[in-house]
């Protein structure tokens, strides 16, 4: 499987949950979610979880750093690491 569904599937999941209507929000995958506003600390939560669920991967407490989940750049990156392309 390349990266481009799950890339589609993580900007989907983003665009639903955390900028529906808000037309104000383009997403860059380069571009911290947290500092363009796109989401806060619950919303990373929210994040984990739906990854953790689509993918029946694990993402442990030392896991939950910038590197991995701050850019959709990032998150795709972290999912490969995690075995999911």
């Amino acid at each position: 499987m390349s990266s481009q569904p799950v890339k589609d599937t993580v900007m989907n999941f983003i665009r639903e949950n955390f900028i529906m209507g808000r037309s104000d929000v383009k997403l860059d995958e380069k571009v911290s979610l947290i500092d363009s506003g796109v989401m806060d600390s619950t919303g990373v939560l929210e994040l984990v979880e739906f990854l953790e669920a689509q993918y029946a991967i694990k993402i442990d407490d030392e896991e939950l750093v910038p590197e991995n989940l701050e850019t959709i750049e990032n998150i795709i990156n972290f999912l490969k690491i995690k075995g999911i392309e």
